[in-house]
């Protein structure tokens, strides 16, 4: 959009650009494990469900040998039977390069390589991807889902990014959303979206902090709410800490019990999966018993929620130290604090609540689904910048950002939890008589040698008027916009010469590659949704098979001999139409079997409630119909 539409003048009441109201702004988060999006329409948020009432989207993408991409719950569910062809916790790659995650590499449920850029590729199905295409095919999902709910387009967001993002996965973050078609509004950090949706910027004053243990990211944020002005005083946290690793410590128990020695992505999955819902269930639950079973083989596995608290207390204890650094980095005490807001489905686990409560003294806010709590503020913040507000987000950079000097040293020109946007500058000079012309080299970080920090860009000032060492001046001007992404130039002040840079990773997607991305994106958008739909479609009709083939094991004997042979006709049909690639043909067997299984479903239904009356009088049957 042009800046001269700021200064249109319309009538009241009157639509600026032609069928501006069919479109709407919604707040995104995009999560490591799930993703949310909402809309807030006159100060009133919403999650928004999809057609089967959920809010959750798993973030988890199934890739087909065909070209078919599955998002989301259907995806997940494909995990055991598809291992090598879904992706999940792809966030956490988000900005990394190879070299980044060499340590973690074999612990991924996916293949991951590197190629000669340093660049991060995912192997699946057949296919080598990049996170940020990855994380734009949830992206086009949860756009999907807001746009089926609404009954508009939803082609603008506000999207929320971890606090302790670096400038790499940022940009990654917007790169996946222009490739989704989504232009963001502004890059929000997830503990300040939070903040907003407990309403702590209406009227609320002093220091409030937002805990927020997500699956794969860990931040903390404190906050100072003052007449209207919103600002993060500090923050801090670590980029590869999570729920994720609650789950891995769970699973890497399960299979040592089992003596697992054949490991491979299949079994690691099955094993992730089986640890994330017996940590789900001691959050309410003292103790419990699992099964794993692949190999042809079954084990039980105990768990009791206090040896789930010695496992996770160096976790637990790492987050704390991080709490308390923050504390330190914004001249606060933990009983200056007004209240906490938790974040993430991992604040669910009982021992980090009191732990939070323990540092600060109080138990922490958490009457808004902590699931959900990031997509509502940030539904408030597009709504803000597309309606207005009386509130000033002041988000901070979380590490510094500086430049390369004479023997390696780094020179800081933007400080750790700056509030942005923000401009810095400083002057430099030449090292060597007649000298023409100067590396920049742009780091990131708060260690004091360059070999200790992040490398973000590298570009060359020409034009140097030869001079003696020491004399020609040079003014580098660092610039980072309110979402929280560097531009740095430099500027030699005797001739005006000037070069600039707007950085980017050195293994984050070219313009030629983001520019044939959205080429093909466009030239296929239609096969796209149609072997999306064809996915999704097969995907029910098996679940349906599977269903009628676990009521014929139990309820079998309800039926004749001709029923029986007409349900295993359709159940043929099924499987034969989800063997090929004719959508309708999928539909119209399903729909055949769901007629074929009616009367099937009757007799359960009336043995049901036979066994459900067995033994009751009707005396007591008709007191139970009066109450």
């Amino acid at each position: 959009m042009s800046d001269d539409l700021l200064f249109d003048i319309f009538e009241p009441g009157e639509t600026p650009l032609p069928h501006a109201d069919d479109e709407v702004a919604v707040g995104i988060d995009l999560g490591t494990t799930n993703s949310v999006v909402a809309i807030s329409r006159s100060g009133k948020p919403e999650v928004l469900r999809d057609a089967k009432a959920r809010t959750l989207i798993p973030s988890v993408v199934a890739y087909g040998l065909d070209g078919s991409v599955i998002v989301g719950e259907e995806a997940r569910e494909l995990i055991l039977d598809r291992p090598h062809d879904v992706v999940s916790s792809i966030k956490r790659l988000m900005g990394r390069g190879i070299e980044d995650i060499k340590a973690v590499a074999g612990q991924l449920p996916f293949e991951v390589d590197g190629d000669a850029s340093g660049m991060v590729r995912i192997k699946v199905a057949g296919r080598t991807l990049t996170p940020v295409e990855i994380s734009a095919d949830i992206l086009r999902a949860v756009r999907a889902q807001a746009e089926q709910a609404l009954g508009k387009k939803a082609p603008k967001a506000v999207i929320t990014v971890p606090a302790y993002f670096d400038d790499a996965a940022r940009t990654a973050t917007k790169d996946a959303a222009r490739l989704a078609g989504i232009e963001v509004l502004r890059l929000v950090n997830e503990p300040t979206a939070a903040a907003l949706a407990y309403g702590l910027d209406q009227g609320a004053e002093g220091l409030y902090a937002v805990y927020d243990l997500g699956g794969g990211t860990f931040d903390v944020s404190l906050l100072r709410m003052e007449k209207g002005v919103f600002q993060v005083k500090a923050t801090g946290g670590d980029a590869a800490l999570g729920g994720d690793d609650i789950d891995h410590m769970i699973a890497e128990k399960f299979l040592h019990e089992r003596s697992e020695a054949d490991l491979n992505p299949g079994k690691v999955k099955q094993a992730l999966m089986t640890a994330r819902v017996a940590k789900e269930c001691l959050t309410a639950r003292e103790a419990g018993e699992w099964m794993l079973e692949f190999d042809g083989r079954t084990s039980r596995h105990a768990l009791t929620r206090v040896e789930l608290d010695a496992m996770i207390a160096p976790l637990v204890g790492r987050t704390m130290a991080i709490c308390r650094q923050v504390l330190e980095d914004g001249g606060a005490a933990p009983s200056d604090v007004k209240g906490v807001v938790l974040v993430g489905g991992s604040t669910r686990v009982p021992a980090v609540r009191q732990a939070v409560a323990d540092l600060f003294g109080a138990m922490p806010l958490a009457n808004i689904n902590p699931d959900e709590v990031v997509a509502v503020g940030a539904a408030q913040q597009a709504e803000a910048l597309t309606v207005g507000s009386d509130t000033l987000l002041l988000d901070v950079t979380p590490l510094s950002l500086g430049l390369e000097t004479m023997g390696g040293i780094v020179e800081k020109v933007i400080f750790r939890n700056t509030p942005i946007p923000t401009a810095m500058a400083q002057e430099f000079t030449t090292y060597q008589d007649g000298q023409t012309a100067m590396m920049i080299h742009v780091v990131q970080g708060e260690r004091e040698l360059v070999s200790q920090n992040r490398s973000l860009a590298r570009f060359t000032l020409s034009g140097i008027p030869a001079m003696a060492a020491g004399a020609a001046r040079i003014r580098v001007s660092f610039t980072v916009d309110a979402d929280g992404l560097l531009t740095v130039s430099a500027r030699e002040m005797t001739t005006g010469v000037e070069s600039q840079v707007q950085v980017k990773p050195s293994y984050g997607l070219s313009e030629d590659e983001m520019a044939n991305m959205l080429k093909d994106s466009m030239e296929h958008a239609k096969e796209d949704m149609a072997a999306r739909l064809l996915a999704e479609s097969k995907v029910d009709a098996k679940r349906n098979a599977l269903a009628v083939k676990a009521a014929l094991t139990h309820d079998g004997d309800l039926l004749s001999k001709e029923e029986w042979g007409l349900i295993d006709q359709a159940l043929a049909k099924v499987d034969a139409a989800c063997q090929g690639t004719d959508r309708e043909a999928v539909l119209a067997a399903s729909d055949a079997l769901e007629l074929a299984t009616k009367p099937f479903a009757e007799k359960r239904m009336d043995r049901g409630i036979r066994k459900a009356l067995a033994g009751v009088s009707m005396d007591n049957l008709e007191k139970r119909v009066g109450e």
